[in-house]
């Protein structure tokens, strides 16, 4: 077989959600997403996804961002080179191109996938192989009124959803607070609630109003300060009876090993897509496991083929032991794979097939496809 690269083909899809979701500071009706395709001379194609939440307020890419750089700095770096030499690669597209993990996590996925297919086996073989092979599901809410919020999470109990995450920092500390507890005692004894704040608060918003919500039956809360707190983090994990999850203050090996110094996070929030691609988040997940943190499934609201290689990633993995949010295809009102992914019973099952174990539908890509760079030209 031959893994030489011919090429790198970038396009951008814009796919409709069945709702509107809201996060702290932006709402969305439709996720853009960046596919980067890795062509072999053998004519094997691997695909990967660049995606962030709602645009660049969350991790400064946009989808824009990532095909201009991709197409201009890491394009011309990859033809006559392997798809195995993901290392090299790897180290080559960084010297050239700094940070932006979003789009080099399009590439390495894409690597990762074709390499696999190449060899007729799945991503995750390439990963050490199996530790599981499905993964809780944890249905995220957005930042709605109370009722809105409500409705949704009993139609999804009926699904064997038991797990609800809600958005929160959009309202004032006081008035989102109330929602939430409110939601809280409805669902009590139902299903589990955990809150995302998405670095919205400040130390003591958070100290003030935290305690409120864990006596309100709220089981976890992610990433309450912003990303470069990590001491503050620190004391309200210490602080609280439930434990902090942290996801904007891990973005790298580095982070990971901060967080353990200071035992800032109880867990961890491990998503492919802020941190680079598969082969960073299963050297952050090792960090966890070795520190004894378990790491959590993370989302970016991806696409059926981010989602495919996030759970190749979660079920490879032995320390993702706090399950997932990676509900990202059940939010979208068109499904780009021939066949969906299996959601059985509130689980993510990970699907037979060599490579990420889907299938693009390019019919379906071809019909979401931005034809300009961006949605106004």
């Amino acid at each position: 077989m031959d893994l030489t690269i011919d090429r790198l083909e970038t396009v951008i899809i814009d796919v409709p959600l069945r709702r509107p979701h809201r996060f702290a500071r932006v709402a969305m009706t439709a996720q853009p997403v960046l596919l980067a395709f890795v062509h072999t001379r053998d004519g094997v194609v691997g695909v990967g996804e660049g995606v962030v939440p709602g645009g660049p307020w969350w991790g400064g890419e946009s989808v824009e961002s990532m095909k201009v750089t991709l197409d201009t700095y890491v394009a011309p770096l990859l033809p006559g080179r392997s798809v195995a030499d993901i290392a090299g690669l790897w180290s080559g597209i960084s010297d050239r191109v700094g940070a932006n993990l979003y789009a080099k996590c399009a590439v390495e996925v894409a690597l990762h996938d074709a390499w696999a297919r190449s060899l007729g086996v799945p991503v995750h073989v390439l990963l050490g192989g199996l530790a599981r092979t499905s993964v809780d599901v944890t249905w995220a809410l957005g930042a709605e009124p109370e009722e809105v919020v409500v409705e949704e999470a009993l139609a999804k109990l009926r699904d064997g959803h038991r797990s609800f995450k809600l958005k929160m920092g959009a309202l004032a500390p006081e008035e989102d607070t109330r929602r939430v507890c409110a939601i809280a005692e409805k669902l009590a004894g139902a299903a589990g609630v955990r809150v995302d704040l998405n670095a919205r608060w400040d130390f003591l918003t958070a100290k003030t109003y935290l305690p409120r919500l864990a006596g309100a039956g709220v089981e976890l809360v992610e990433q309450p300060v912003p990303g470069e707190q990590v001491e503050a983090l620190a004391e309200l994990n210490r602080l609280l009876p439930i434990p902090i999850m942290a996801d904007e203050s891990l973005r790298t090996p580095v982070d990971a090993l901060r967080l353990v110094n200071l035992r800032a996070a109880d867990i961890w929030s491990l998503k492919t897509t802020k941190l680079g691609g598969l082969r960073r988040s299963r050297d952050i997940a090792a960090i966890a496991a070795a520190a004894g943190i378990p790491c959590h499934g993370g989302t970016s609201i991806e696409t059926g083929i981010g989602t495919a290689a996030s759970l190749q990633l979660a079920c490879a993995a032995p320390g993702v032991t706090w399950g997932s949010e990676l509900f990202g295809p059940l939010l979208f009102t068109e499904e780009i794979l021939r066949t969906p992914l299996s959601y059985v019973d509130g689980t993510l099952q990970l699907p037979d097939g060599p490579g990420l174990g889907v299938e693009l539908d390019l019919d379906a890509v071809a019909a979401l496809r931005r034809r300009n760079l961006t949605k106004e030209t």
